[in-house]
């Protein structure tokens, strides 16, 4: 062999090697996560408790989907820290805390244990942007998991690939890979619906990737919580049902397909088995999905036609835990926390009465009427 022709064989080597995943420790036959979003008005009771229940299980890591704080006013359970009990911070100092208010009180409880941050409607009330939350969240959005995804992602998805910390991004986990998507703006723009075809399709070429999670804050169209999802937007509508079809390809392809969404403050599992996607005239069939938006948030009753039970569950506090089988395949399982929860894991700021007045006035479900589905979403 020439000089050469060595050249370009090690450089065909090189490129190859560019356009794998970073290679990740085998992992066990069975492993578990935690999920939920919207931790806003009392997640600073209700995700402490979280941290202990999900460390305690050994949960691989928890992922946030978004509403963090309420931005528009004071949180409720904010107002009740030593500091501000006397007096209530003016709203500009208090948009000017939030954000590290959440980092001490909502991230600090879970130590070491891996925690991925995704982006809510909340997040960009004024006057927070995008821009300051990747700046503010720098270090969880730049995990070390998500940054090596994210530079073999250059080779394996080229020039959609992302450059620098972004609020959608991807990391891989024991053969799933776990895609977190920004709809806090009711749509996917553009420049996200071409990632996230390139990446998809990535998934479909590399066998070593079983299952895809696909999480976001807002519910993807044509869903039981369609009164509160992308539905509101025609933009929203339109992009969310691109990205449902590109994940039936993808089952089509035999990879696993699950979809997390909060946003609304209830959870509620089989959220795709609705009339629209067992329509054959839409091209698609219903995908497992779940809503779980009970990290703190005010509980909302569920939408109209939805009957509690198991899988409809609301004026809870909780968390969806995934346990991942060796296939790929993942069952889901909501994990309640009742006010004993809350109180065995408030922190020092917090009073026992602190603890009882969230899971007593957070608010009263009657006081919100069930919602009827957006007739956008179901005309």
């Amino acid at each position: 062999m020439n000089r050469r022709t060595l050249a370009v064989a090690l450089l065909t080597l090189l490129v190859a090697g560019c356009a794998t995943r970073p290679p990740e420790p085998a992992p066990p036959a069975a492993w578990t996560f935690a999920v939920s979003g919207d931790s806003r008005n009392c997640g600073n009771l209700v995700m402490p408790a979280i941290a202990r229940s999900t460390r305690g299980a050994g949960d691989r890591f928890y992922w946030h989907l978004g509403d963090l704080r309420r931005t528009s006013a004071a949180d409720e359970d904010l107002l009740r820290e030593p500091r501000f009990r006397a007096a209530p911070p003016g709203k500009r100092e208090y948009q000017d805390l939030e954000w590290p208010d959440f980092l001490a009180h909502q991230v600090e409880p879970f130590g070491d244990l891996p925690f991925f941050l995704g982006i809510g409607n909340h997040e960009t009330v004024a006057p927070k942007t995008r821009e300051e939350f990747r700046s503010v969240f720098a270090t969880l959005l730049d995990r070390p998991e998500i940054r090596a995804n994210r530079q073999a992602d250059q080779a394996r998805l080229g020039a959609v690939a992302t450059r620098g910390v972004s609020t959608y991004y991807h990391w891989v986990a024991g053969g799933v890979d776990f895609i977190n998507l920004d709809n806090a703006n009711d749509s996917f723009d553009p420049a996200q619906l071409a990632w996230f075809d390139a990446l998809v399709a990535a998934d479909l070429r590399d066998p070593a990737i079983r299952t895809l999670v696909v999480g976001m804050h807002e519910a993807l169209p044509h869903s039981l919580g369609d009164n509160h999802s992308m539905c509101s937007s025609g933009a929203g509508i339109a992009s969310g049902e691109r990205v449902y079809r590109k994940l039936v390809e993808a089952e089509a392809a035999k990879k696993r397909i699950y979809v997390l969404a909060s946003h609304s403050h209830f959870f509620l599992a089989h959220v795709f088995d609705t009339p629209w996607w067992h329509d054959p005239a839409h091209g698609a069939h219903p995908l497992p999905g779940w809503i779980v938006g009970t990290a703190g948030a005010v509980r909302y009753p569920l939408p109209q036609g939805v009957v509690a039970g198991s899988d409809a569950r609301t004026h809870v506090y909780g968390y969806l835990r995934g346990t991942v089988s060796a296939d790929g395949q993942i069952a889901f399982a909501f994990q309640e926390l009742g006010e004993g929860d809350l109180q065995q894991a408030r922190g020092p700021d917090y009073t026992a009465e602190d603890a009882a007045f969230c899971f007593r006035a957070n608010p009263e479900p009657e006081r919100l009427g069930k919602a009827a589905p957006d007739p956008a979403c179901t005309e």
